[in-house]
């Protein structure tokens, strides 16, 4: 294939180093389907990203994100895992184990939840959807065998079972033309958020989920893994433009998504995390409801996810964020952007991270390695972003 890209080349002389670049790249992570293809095609630098290799940058960081936020970008999801759910008991189970409510889905509806222990500490988070049939668990390839584990710990005199889906993968189509770039390349799209269609395309049996998306529309095509080099063409040829991880990770922060071990952690509780669409406060017993329910009935936690923005150089995550000179959070992802309206040669450092809420509530002089530090409310404010450079 040499024409995943625009105007990629293809050329015998560097066979041997992209080779060994994809042999290097499986032996710490397994590359995602799409990112064999892009090395191999056309030298796309991959890159570690949640559990898979995929690709970094296919032009440029800046451009990939103007994409995503003004007209329409695709990305490989290949990072994504799927597990199967089946059996008599699995949605009374799965409604045991995780923070929001699997009985009350429609068919072909989705939610996002965390799996918590008996502590109320977070061991892992997933989007669930409803299927005639069966669940449908999605995860990061980086939680799916130790959050299988976990999960199977607990099937015991249960008629469930969990089947990972090998097979399955998928493709990302994000931004204000993403819906547009879909319909032209065959696949039609639903409206409604966390929801799944299955459609044939092309004779092929696939599902579009119309994806969280605080900032820009989202949407994931499934595909079979065999199949997805010929569903990323026709996206490219629908007008998306191909957009690495790096430019998908930057937007994932603008949107103040956290990502479960970066973001959060299994010392966290779920509303530290100020994810509330993750939590349903009348669905009945969960493994772990008795911390979160004695949480929301006494009231705030002490720390909270929150948005900042910085001032200097792009600094490291796990940078400690002050207060009166004594830490009171870390910045836990970091990203300098340049966004359309920015000044073509500016770029804006901003991030996320754990801070006390009291220092917030009390609005202390926040600072960085000796910058200040503003904080911002989720998902990023763009042209406020824009009017601070």
């Amino acid at each position: 294939m040499s024409n995943l890209i625009p105007n990629s080349s293809d050329s015998s002389a560097t066979e041997p180093a992209v080779s060994s670049i994809v042999e290097a790249a499986d032996a710490i992570f397994a590359s995602t389907p799409l990112a064999k293809e892009f090395a191999e095609s056309a030298s796309i630098p991959l890159t570690p990203y949640r559990g898979k290799h995929t690709a970094k940058v296919f032009s440029s960081v800046p451009e990939e994100l103007a994409s995503l936020l003004t007209t329409a970008g695709v990305y490989d999801l290949g990072w994504r895992s799927f597990l199967r759910c089946v059996g008599d008991d699995r949605v009374r189970w799965l409604n045991g184990m995780v923070t929001n409510s699997v009985t009350g889905l429609e068919n072909n509806a989705g939610c996002y939840a965390f799996v918590l222990n008996a502590q109320g500490r977070i061991q892992g988070d997933l989007n669930i959807y409803h299927r005639a049939d069966a669940l449908w668990l999605q995860t990061d390839c980086g939680q799916l065998e130790t959050l299988t584990a976990f999960l199977d710990h607990y099937i015991i005199m249960d008629d469930v079972t969990l089947e990972q889906q090998d097979s399955w993968t998928a493709i990302g189509v994000g931004g204000p033309h993403a819906a547009e770039k879909l319909a032209v390349a065959g696949f039609s799209v639903s409206g409604r958020s966390m929801h799944l269609a299955e459609i044939s395309w092309r004779g092929l049996s696939t599902f579009v989920v119309a994806a969280y998306s605080p900032v820009v529309p989202r949407y994931e095509v499934w595909v079979s893994s065999e199949n997805a080099v010929n569903v990323w063409k026709a996206l490219l040829d629908a007008g998306a433009v191909p957009c690495g991880v790096d430019a998908v990770e930057q937007l994932r922060i603008l949107e103040g998504t956290p990502a479960y071990s970066i973001d959060i952690t299994n010392r966290d509780l779920p509303q530290e995390t100020n994810q509330m669409r993750a939590l349903h406060f009348s669905k009945g017993c969960y493994l772990g409801q008795e911390i979160v329910e004695r949480i929301h009935s006494r009231g705030n936690v002490h720390r909270t996810l929150s948005g900042f923005v910085l001032k200097g150089e792009e600094p490291a995550a796990k940078t400690p964020i002050l207060a009166d000179g004594q830490p009171v959070g870390e910045l836990t992802s970091v990203a300098s952007i340049s966004i359309p309206g920015m000044a073509s040669d500016a770029a804006q450092c901003i991030a996320l991270g754990s801070i006390r809420r009291e220092a917030l509530e009390r609005k202390a002089t926040l600072t960085m390695e000796g910058h200040p530090v503003i904080s911002a409310s989720l998902p990023f404010d763009l042209d406020g972003l824009t009017s601070i450079v």
